[in-house]
């Protein structure tokens, strides 16, 4: 199953915005972005992007899609960087908090642009694991 590229943009854009906005004004507002990918992660069902659907002024089959596997593990990747960065502005590990919500930024915002490095990864930990089992030592 894929999903339309123009709904993962929207997702991105959602979380490039509200990790933004959280990083300006309140730490808190990490919690939206954290609590849709727990949402997604949970049930497989994204709320920005059901939301989004609406949007859309094509049928969804007439855009490119991205693979569905591919935008869950990024979605964990996004989920659990933002809840790292949560919990250490809770305990007031500031720096962390820093890195971990501007390592969100980055990669989100270039995936916008065009790479995507969870995907990345997820390509490199697949081929470990083929490897792995191919040529066991």
């Amino acid at each position: 199953m894929s999903i339309p590229k123009p709904l993962v943009q929207l997702n991105q854009l959602f979380i490039v915005i509200t990790v933004l906005i959280a990083l300006l004004a309140a730490k808190w507002l990490l919690l939206l972005p954290f609590l849709v990918g727990v949402v997604t992660l949970a049930t497989k069902r994204n709320p920005v992007i059901m939301a989004g659907k609406t949007l859309l002024r094509k049928p969804a089959s007439s855009y490119q899609m991205e693979d569905r596997a591919q935008q869950l593990f990024n979605q964990w990747i996004a989920t659990i960087c933002v809840g790292v960065a949560f919990i250490s502005f809770l305990m007031g590990y500031t720096f962390v908090g820093y890195v971990f919500s501007i390592m969100v930024i980055l990669a989100a915002g270039v995936a916008l642009m065009g790479y995507c490095i969870g995907c990345t990864i997820r390509y490199r930990y697949m081929m470990w694991k083929y490897k792995r089992k191919k040529y066991p030592a």
